[in-house]
């Protein structure tokens, strides 16, 4: 999967926002709310976009790439460059995985050389576990909002 990235753009937040999964990943799903737009476009969040021009996916890094109910318990307190991304739910499931959050990773990498990275997985999202744990990702602290157990996981 060949890959470039680039700032999020109002037109691609959009098309973000208006992604749905199948179940049980449809906990990824959002609605585009102001609230929703505003965060897409702070600056954070990069468009992946495939050689086909389609819109692969996305990722992000700092506060945006964390949990709030973690930062309220204190999991995100060692200094790590965090990392959030998703994937066009067309494009999932087919075995893209490993390419396309390798690419993210050396992105990454590349603007902060020396800084482990740390990303968040809700637990029941196996598929994604075994990915990051194939890409050198080893978990650290877990904690639970009212629905949903978390992982954080780390790259050194």
């Amino acid at each position: 999967m060949e890959l470039l990235f680039k700032p999020l753009d109002h037109k691609a937040a959009e098309e973000i926002l208006s992604w749905h999964y199948d179940p049980p990943y449809d906990f990824y799903n959002t609605e585009t709310t102001e609230e929703e737009m505003a965060e897409r476009l702070n600056g954070t969040y990069f468009a992946l976009q495939a050689s086909s021009r389609e819109l692969a996916g996305f990722f992000c890094t700092g506060h945006s790439a964390r949990v709030p109910a973690g930062e309220l318990l204190d999991v995100y307190e060692e200094v790590l460059t965090d990392m959030g991304l998703g994937m066009n739910p067309k494009l999932t499931g087919k075995g893209y995985g490993t390419a396309f959050t390798s690419y993210i990773i050396n992105c990454i990498e590349e603007n902060n050389e020396s800084v482990p990275i740390r990303l968040t997985v809700a637990l029941f999202n196996k598929r994604a576990i075994h990915l990051y744990k194939k890409l050198g990702f080893v978990p650290d602290k877990q904690f639970r909002t009212a629905d949903v157990e978390f992982m954080t996981m780390v790259k050194r």
